[in-house]
């Protein structure tokens, strides 16, 4: 059976062996456009999980102060009950709250998307793509007028150069990192920076490395505009015709000097010369961004810069010459496109009266039910609601905040408060679900039908391949057997929700998308079987034409200051007649929130290892999987380490104001002064004692525009323990 990864972000095409009723195997998908027959390791191995013999396989209510197994009728029962009490009660829609995955099907995102916005009428949908994609969704919106990637993974074939700007790719997207090993080890090899404070796989691989100070890549990205534009090596032409802002940018960058650069971020003023002279003198210049930029500090303007770097250069819609603002998650793309978060379905804009209207009239519901009288609340501010009591029902699905979010003895403070009623719909016991009032068993994939779409446009349909286990139930059936309980109808009396199945949803999402920059009409299930297509049909780069979504009728924001998150309003934006060109936005250096201190004399950063995905539900009951990484680790230089007294695999204690872990070192090339904890770790098979999540360490403070936690600027202390 065709399906794609459901792993991480690359969309990799597989086809799913079964056997006996189980998943025995997969293979890589030879034809497709993303991955020609490759896997990632986790790909390869991930499948076991389905066949764990741990699975939810019948749903759980809390009696007593216990979780036990009790039957559907029971468990959606109590969530409908407790919704139409709240629902009953004045601003009843203020109290209830989705927390979502970058992980389900589009489908099934599209179904909760209009359940939230036009069956409860509630703004505080969201999910944990916050914490991954949501930079990358704010710095396309605000650059180019709308969200959707504007490169292909075409370009890496074609480039004369890549940047890798916070993006360790060959542990995150390893199929995507092959292709762009072909290049190098091929003819006319492209040059490679990298952007990260760790020495990776990428930086080892680069022609230069930049490992920055964490917190300072926005001192990096002007340092490097203003030294393109002092060469010459812009685009005066393309930039006078299809931007706005060029004077403010470079007004703004001025005073970073290679060696302004190089006292904040803790680099050479010769390294930034020369990075600038490699960026600015490729002729096919292709960059990759993600959770380096994305979760640190000034996040938004970080990720706007290098859009404003293609942007001077002209390289936007080119062939080999474009942008990748990445995806950590698989399906993150269709979160934000379907509108299970806070975006509203098919990249509308939430201040735009019309686009209001258009999405009324498509569901047939009064305008006012679509909540759009401010913006819609971000992840952490539906935790925050949450913890004052002002949202008393929380729904996650196929996500684990009790390990994934920041300071994690907040998160399970608020997770145990009586007075929140918290449904989990997931696939194992988690450390989130066992604080749980209702558990629901979930479907995954290869047991279920639906569609998601990778970081470069490209939907795959994935097909059922195997029953669910027990009596656990796809997602999507979840949600419809919600909304046929709370019984929401349409304003002539019919159900809001019609639908019974994965294709139908499709054609209705078809239709939402029609006109939109993400216009799925173009594609069928019928011919996703022939293999992945990328949206719209037919446009493999965005803004060939350099011509942006930048319309005011058309675009998906007014626009946010940088520095403060603030909206702007509509008339402000319209005043200065994009006219379909994209903006030029830049604001000069902050330094991080948290910086090092007597007390905490160094910074973390936190990331991924290549064998596990987000919390390791799934990877760590992959046998191979877990068995390449049981344990988490901490990075030090070995100057750091000598001075601590800390030899190689010794144990450690790091420590930050909020909490520690107890983990064992690892002597590499991080730079001095910064520590690396992988994310993954939670309770799940921990020893005794031995606490080990990252996010116990990380700090509550997120970007002003994207509202993405900062996870990669907190300020620590290691100490040996015996």
């Amino acid at each position: 059976m065709p399906s794609a990864s459901i792993l991480h972000s690359n969309g990799d095409a597989m086809d799913i062996a079964v056997k006996g009723g189980r998943i025995v195997g997969v293979r890589g998908r030879a034809a497709d456009r993303v991955n020609r027959g490759r896997l990632d390791p986790k790909d390869l191995y991930g499948w076991q999980a389905n066949n764990s013999p741990d699975r939810l396989t019948r749903p759980m209510v809390r009696e007593g102060g216990r979780l036990v197994e009790t039957d559907w009728e029971t468990a959606m029962g109590r969530v409908a009950e407790r919704s139409r009490q709240l629902l009953d009660g004045p601003g009843g829609w203020g109290k209830i709250g989705f927390y979502t995955s970058g992980q389900l099907f589009l489908e099934e995102y599209y179904a909760l998307g209009v359940i939230g916005k036009a069956g409860i009428g509630t703004p505080h949908m969201d999910g944990n793509t916050r914490l991954c994609t949501a930079t990358a969704a704010a710095a396309l919106k605000l650059s180019f007028g709308a969200d959707g990637q504007p490169g292909s993974y075409t370009d890496v074939d074609l480039c004369d150069a890549i940047a890798l700007w916070g993006h360790n790719v060959a542990e995150t997207q390893t199929v995507l990192w092959m292709r762009m090993l072909d290049r190098r080890r091929g003819p006319n090899p492209p040059r490679m920076l990298a952007v990260d404070p760790r020495e990776t796989p990428v930086a080892r691989e680069a022609d230069l490395h930049l490992a920055v100070r964490p917190g300072t890549n926005v001192a990096l990205v002007n340092g490097l505009i203003r030294q393109i534009v002092h060469h010459g090596w812009h685009d005066r032409a393309y930039v006078d015709e299809h931007t706005i802002g060029f004077d403010e940018l470079v007004r703004t960058v001025d005073p970073y000097t290679p060696a302004h650069v190089a006292g904040i971020c803790g680099v050479s003023p010769a390294d930034v010369e020369r990075a600038a002279e490699l960026l600015g003198t490729s002729e096919r210049l292709l960059s990759t961004v993600l959770q380096g930029f994305y979760q640190s500090n000034q996040a938004t303007a970080a990720a706007c810069g290098v859009n404003n770097l293609h942007l001077i250069r002209g390289m936007i819609g080119k062939p080999g010459g474009g942008v990748l603002q990445m995806n950590g998650q698989p399906t993150a793309e269709n979160t934000r496109e379907a509108g299970a978060d806070g975006d509203l379905p098919g990249f509308r804009n939430w201040g735009n009266p019309e686009h209001i209207r258009e999405l009324a009239d498509l569901w047939n519901v009064d305008e006012m039910t679509i909540p759009h009288w401010a913006p819609p609340t971000h992840a952490m501010q539906i935790w925050r609601y949450a913890e004052q009591g002002s949202l008393q029902l929380l729904w996650i699905s196929a996500t684990n905040p009790a390990v994934s979010l920041p300071d994690l003895a907040r998160i399970r403070r608020i997770l145990a408060k009586p007075e929140l009623f918290v449904v989990v719909q997931d696939l194992f016991l988690t450390e989130t679900a066992q604080l749980a009032d209702v558990v629901l068993p979930a479907a995954t994939w290869g047991e279920k039908l639906g569609t998601f779409t990778n970081a470069d446009r490209t939907v795959h349909l994935s097909e059922k391949a195997v029953d669910p286990p027990g009596e656990a139930r796809a997602d999507l059936d979840i949600f419809l057997d919600y909304a046929r309980r709370m019984d929401f109808r349409d304003r002539d009396g019919n159900p809001l929700i019609p639908w019974t199945g994965p294709e139908e949803v499709f054609e209705a999402w078809r239709e939402c998308s029609k006109g939109r920059p993400c216009d799925y009409t173009g594609i069928t299930y019928e011919a996703l079987r022939e293999g992945g297509i990328q949206w719209p049909v037919g446009k493999e780069r965005l803004y060939a034409d350099g011509v942006f979504h930048t319309d005011p009728a058309y675009c998906e924001t007014y626009g946010q200051d940088l520095s403060t998150g603030a909206e702007f309003e509509a008339e402000a934006y319209r005043a200065k007649q994009p006219g379909g060109r994209a903006f030029l936005h830049a604001v000069g250096y902050q330094p991080s929130p948290e910086t090092p201190s007597d007390d905490y004399p160094m910074r973390l950063t936190t990331g991924r290892t290549v064998y596990h995905f987000h919390t390791r539900t799934k990877t760590a009951r992959a046998p191979e999987l877990n068995a390449a990484a049981p344990a988490p680790w901490v990075e030090l230089h070995p100057a750091d380490a000598a001075r601590l007294g800390v030899t190689e695999g010794a144990p450690v204690a790091v420590r930050s104001p909020r909490g520690e872990v107890i983990v064992e070192a690892r002597l590499t090339g991080v730079r001095e002064g910064t520590v690396f904890v992988p994310f993954h770790y939670g309770y799940f098979d921990a020893p005794p004692g031995r606490p080990r999540a990252a996010n116990e360490l990380t700090l509550t403070a997120w970007d002003p525009v994207s509202k993405q936690p900062l996870f990669k600027v907190a300020a620590v202390r290691v100490e040996p323990r015996s």
